[in-house]
C-alpha cells in the first residue's frame, strides 16, 4: 500500500518527466501498453476473450475481476510480478515474461509495508491501467 508521502515521491517524480518531456502520461502509457502487449490474449476490455485465445492451450485470466477475487483490493504488487515474470516459474502456460519491454526509467512503489523498490515506470503504468479497468 502506498503512503502519502511515496505518492507524492511518484507523482513529482512522474510529472518532472512529463514537463521534461521524456514520457508520454502514465495513463495514456499504460493503455497503450497494455493494447500492444495483453490485449491479444485478454482481450480489449481485460475479460480474457483476446483473438489469440483460440490458439492457446491455457485459459486467459479475466483481468477485470483480479480485485474481487482479492477481496476487492487489487493485488498491485502480484500483478507487476507476474507481468514482468518475476515470480513466475517454468509451468506458467504460455504467458511470455514482459520485463525486456518494460524496462527503463524507475519510480519508487512500495512493494510492502516500509519497503520501497525501483520498479519500471511503464510496468507501474501497466498494472494501474489494469487496476482501471476492475468490475
Amino acid at each position: 500500500m502506498m503512503t502519502a508521502k511515496t505518492r507524492m515521491t511518484v507523482s513529482g517524480a512522474l510529472a518532472a518527466m512529463m514537463l521534461a518531456g521524456c514520457v508520454v502520461a502514465p495513463e495514456e502509457s499504460g493503455r497503450q501498453d497494455y493494447q500492444a502487449l495483453c490485449a491479444g490474449c485478454h482481450g480489449d476490455d481485460g475479460r480474457g476473450d483476446g483473438p489469440a485465445l483460440a490458439t492457446l492451450d491455457a485459459q486467459v485470466p479475466d483481468l477485470t475481476l483480479l480485485a474481487a477475487a482479492n477481496g476487492g483490493i487489487f493485488p498491485r504488487v502480484r500483478v507487476m510480478s507476474q507481468i514482468d515474470g518475476y515470480t513466475r516459474d517454468q509451468t506458467h502456460g504460455g504467458m511470455p515474461a514482459f520485463w525486456p519491454l518494460l524496462e527503463g526509467d524507475t519510480v519508487l512503489i512500495e512493494t510492502e509495508p516500509g519497503v520501497m523498490t525501483p520498479t519500471p515506470a511503464r510496468l507501474v503504468a501497466l498494472a494501474r491501467y489494469i487496476e482501471s479497468i476492475q468490475q
